[in-house]
């Protein structure tokens, strides 16, 4: 099978031909359909020490499965969040990870939907916003962004504010029910919101911090980093709490599940659409790695193998 790797910190990325895996205890080997390319991924291969495994969000058919699955069978379609090597034809999946897909549903619907939902909706969760309160959100046209403001317009905000780095973005924000859309640089001036869903962080975090009104609670989701002062928080009375998908997903399986099922709910009555900005072959998984480098998508990117 074809699978995407790099040797060194930066790249290039390029194919390789390997064995196709064999699952192990608790595992799907899963043929993967659409592949979901996310920035954390896209920050290792420019970060990291070394290489590592290109994982993340996969969705596709099961063709095998490890001893000890009970609830997945050969056949069954399914989409989850692959910590090994996913940008692959053929990866493997823990059970717990996985999820079943929707008939009505596409492989690329699921990957834009499910992994970028379950951040969004955690993130919104952990904002704990009231009926009616205003929420900010950053990199409001991204993967996870598109569905954050789709999310808080469902659950009943008074005001949606979507932040972007372009204003060329603004339509497509706009488009997805945000009441306001401001540039990274107006976040100073903007009324300010109750709770961010802050997608950016590093030098973003300080102004997105000052846009809370006294009270307000700022949910970090950010691999950017970016240093908080206590200060900032007693003056304000405000919080500001992190969150990682991963940990809900290894800690607490039923919040994980609950979350999974809104998704699809949501899908299936039409609140939540997730709007894709481009697929691309798994020969151009560096011209994907480029867009979102780039922060030029409105959507999700997807590779398909």
């Amino acid at each position: 099978m074809r699978r995407v790797r790099y040797e060194s910190t930066g790249g290039p990325l390029f194919l390789e031909e390997v064995p196709v895996p064999e699952p192990g205890p608790g595992e799907l080997l899963v043929r993967a359909e659409a592949i979901g390319v996310t920035l954390p991924v896209v920050r290792k291969v420019t970060e990291a020490a070394g290489p590592i495994p290109l994982g993340g969000e996969i969705a596709g058919e099961v063709v095998a499965a490890g001893q000890e699955v009970t609830g997945f069978r050969v056949g069954e379609r399914v989409t989850g969040l692959c910590f090994g090597h996913g940008y692959a034809d053929y990866a493997v999946l823990r059970e717990e990870m996985a999820s079943p897909v929707p008939d009505a549903a596409s492989a690329v619907d699921a990957v834009a939907l499910v992994r970028s939902g379950l951040v969004a909706l955690g993130a919104l969760d952990a904002a704990r916003p009231e009926p009616g309160e205003a929420v900010l959100v950053t990199a409001a046209a991204s993967g996870v962004g598109h569905l954050a403001v789709r999310l808080a317009k469902a659950r009943g905000a008074g005001r949606v504010v979507g932040a972007v780095s372009d204003p060329a973005k603004a339509g497509f924000v706009r488009a997805l029910g945000a009441d306001e859309v401001i540039g990274y640089d107006a976040l100073a001036s903007v009324e300010p919101v109750d709770c961010v869903l802050d997608a950016v962080g590093g030098e973003l975090l300080t102004p997105a911090l000052a846009a809370l009104a006294p009270g307000g609670r700022l949910v970090a989701y950010s691999s950017g980093g970016g240093t908080v002062q206590a200060h900032d928080l007693l003056v304000g009375a405000k919080s500001v709490t992190g969150f990682q998908l991963a940990r809900i997903a290894r800690g607490r399986p039923e919040v994980y599940g609950r979350w999974r099922r809104e998704l699809w709910r949501l899908f299936a009555e039409g609140t939540l659409k997730p709007c894709v900005h481009g697929e691309f072959g798994l020969a151009e998984a560096a011209r994907a790695h480029g867009v979102i480098e780039s922060r030029s998508n409105l959507g999700k990117v997807v590779l398909r193998p």
